[in-house]
């Protein structure tokens, strides 16, 4: 099952915001507003956390498929055929965005480092949120700002001390992420300020959709590629983490209480900007691409701020 948060300026003029939740219908081959699928405007006011939470409570994601099924190829789609629709994080207001640095082999031994023996974790302030299809925006007191695409996993209920074995049941799903960064930040300040490089406004675009766990399969065997204005320079497959998902689950649930919605970012793999000779940074005008096996496309503008 697939969910995506858009927006609607039209639908802004007539009611509080103009942000809604759709799912896709494969009979349809179109995205189903929730409130039309269910027959409920409160919907249309809801947000994926509350459709999360839903799904704790009650087996949620079943009864949308079964009105999937029921209403098959009639169902009402939306039209995007005048552009008036516009994504926004499928997941909105996490409460934490954790990410994981040097999660991947080849992404360790590019900046010749040793293979880390515990997950290296950092965060992103939740402000960096951003979108599909909307800018990045390149910050005036940095000039090495650097691409990560990532593969995105969504807290699907709360946990603490979670068993490795079980982990996997408190993921909701999967979408794609790209952890933009500010190098000189992250490594040129005193003392290393990797929150500081990685919460730029517009820093954590994730999206364009949050696929559930169910039908991305094995996260753990998936195809990820970034491509920079039609280029490819990151090609890895999430096979060759360092710290799978189950893993790092367990390991961060030690020390916080994991919610409904939290957003982990599971690492880059080789290919970043920074480790090349010469660098490859970011400037206005580019086009930045992570395509995720199973997950999704992700794009973003890059524009000056």
């Amino acid at each position: 099952m697939r969910f995506a948060n858009f927006y609607n300026e039209k639908i802004a003029e007539t009611r509080n915001g103009g942000g809604f939740l759709a799912v896709w219908s494969e009979a349809a081959s179109g995205w189903v507003a929730l409130a039309e699928l269910l027959g409920d405007e409160s919907w249309n006011y809801a947000s994926t956390k509350d459709v999360l939470w839903a799904n704790v409570e009650s087996d949620f994601f079943a009864e949308l498929q079964k009105a999937l099924d029921e209403a098959g190829a009639d169902v009402a789609t939306l039209d995007f055929s005048n552009d008036d629709y516009f994504y926004l994080p499928p997941v909105e207001e996490p409460e934490k965005i954790l990410c994981v640095g040097l999660n991947y082999a080849d992404h360790v031994r590019e900046f010749g480092n040793a293979l880390p023996e515990v997950p290296v974790i950092f965060n992103k302030a939740p402000s960096a949120l951003n979108a599909c299809d909307a800018a990045i925006a390149l910050p005036k007191v940095s000039n090495r700002v650097d691409y990560e695409g990532e593969l995105v996993v969504v807290i699907g209920k709360e946990g603490k001390d979670i068993p490795r074995s079980e982990a996997m049941d408190y993921v909701a799903g999967y979408c794609c992420g790209n952890d933009v960064s500010a190098r000189d930040w992250q490594k040129d300040k005193p003392g290393g300020q990797w929150f500081l490089g990685k919460s730029f406004d517009s820093f954590a675009p994730i999206g364009p959709t949050l696929v559930t766990a169910d039908e991305v399969g094995d996260p753990n065997a998936l195809k990820i590629e970034t491509r920079l204005n039609g280029e490819t320079v990151q090609s890895g497959n999430t096979s060759d983490f360092i710290f799978p998902i189950d893993y790092l689950i367990s390991y961060i649930s030690q020390v916080m209480t994991l919610n409904v919605g939290d957003l982990l970012f599971t690492g880059t793999p080789c290919g970043v900007g920074d480790a090349r000779k010469p660098p490859l940074y970011l400037k206005a005008g580019d086009e930045v691409v992570v395509e995720i096996e199973k997950v999704g496309t992700l794009r973003n503008l890059v524009v000056e701020d």
